[in-house]
């Protein structure tokens, strides 16, 4: 559950996927493709070389168009990602589960 956290952390991974860090500690790797038919803000970020001049900006994700994503939004999205991520480490072999 989101609790007003701010993102601290951006780290581009690959495609339109950057691995976004919370001031809670919650990191997970968010994509953004989904955002891209959003409207006419998002258009810019189809250009993978426009898309990684991400920046964080009143504590979340920004572009210098203006293009953001709500923190909460984010948040929600890291911390499934982060769940996802320790659900495949628990379950790989040798993992002592």
């Amino acid at each position: 559950m989101w609790r007003m956290n701010e993102v601290t952390a951006i780290e581009y991974k690959d495609g339109y996927v950057y691995r976004v860090t919370f001031d809670d500690g919650v990191t997970g790797d968010v994509d953004f493709s989904e955002y891209l038919d959003y409207g006419p803000v998002f258009g810019p970020l189809r250009d993978l070389s426009y898309f990684r001049l991400a920046r964080i900006e009143g504590g979340t994700i920004a572009w210098p168009n203006g293009a953001d994503i709500a923190p909460e939004t984010l948040y929600e999205k890291a911390e499934a990602a982060a769940e996802a991520r320790s659900l495949v480490a628990r379950d790989k072999p040798g993992s002592g589960s």
